[in-house]
């Protein structure tokens, strides 16, 4: 193995971690955010759409490696394994697109409606956090379902 593979593979290793770690941070912090004032909640919202992007830039270096990845390794395209995260990641990307920033546009909006608003927020973000968790869990089995 090449030192240019393995930094690639350090690379995706980190973005992978980069693209999944902040979502768990959010979990308590959408708890707060049922009892805060609606000062506190301003600032508790920008730091989750800040985590969202943050995860959104992540998973682009995730990509780039993860392509350079199939390139420069045996593996094929046409691997179950590998079809199966790409298929799994476009769910993810169309998933994230429309889980997060309504849902808080809303919130800052209608804030009669916080906590239903928020039990949408934390089921979208658990989702999320779900659909991650498959996508790693291709990666790093690499099942071979055909």
């Amino acid at each position: 193995m090449s030192v240019y593979y393995q930094l690639i593979l350090y690379v995706h290793v980190f973005s992978a971690a980069l693209s999944i770690g902040p979502f768990f941070v959010l979990v308590p912090l959408i708890g707060r955010m049922r009892s805060a004032g609606q000062d506190a909640l301003d600032v508790q919202l920008s730091v989750f759409q800040s985590a969202v992007r943050i995860v959104k830039h992540a998973g682009h270096l995730l990509v780039l490696s993860g392509v350079l990845l199939i390139v420069l390794s045996g593996y094929r395209w046409t691997d179950s394994w590998v079809a199966m995260t790409i298929l799994v990641m476009f769910a993810s990307i169309v998933f994230l697109a429309r889980a997060f920033k309504p849902v808080i546009r809303e919130i800052k909006i209608d804030g009669a409606g916080r906590q239903r608003l928020l039990s949408v927020l934390n089921r979208n973000l658990w989702s999320y956090i779900l659909l991650l968790m498959l996508m790693l869990y291709f990666m790093v089995v690499k099942p071979d379902f055909w």
